[in-house]
């Protein structure tokens, strides 16, 4: 994922975070390269790819993308790539 991908999700996320009001939702190839990058294979079902994020994180298991979602997301994806770097 590039660096502009990257930095418009997880602003979105903290965005949401923060309260500053209803952010837009992700970009859903972003969603996409995130899941996989944080070792899911959402295939064509990006819905079922997010609510099985989150059922493997504890959120609510609802498939949507949201602020909380995105946020642990883009943490999970860059721990495991910076896991892999090492």
């Amino acid at each position: 994922m590039s660096a502009r991908g990257i930095l418009s999700v997880v602003g979105v996320a903290v965005g949401g975070v923060i309260g500053l009001g209803s952010p837009p939702p992700p970009d859903p190839d972003c969603i996409r390269e995130l899941l996989t990058e944080a070792g899911l294979r959402p295939g064509d079902d990006l819905t079922e790819g997010v609510r099985e994020f989150q059922e493997r994180t504890g959120l609510v298991a609802d498939g949507v993308a949201g602020p909380r979602t995105v946020h642990l997301l883009s943490r999970y994806a860059r721990e495991r790539w910076h896991g892999l770097a090492a």
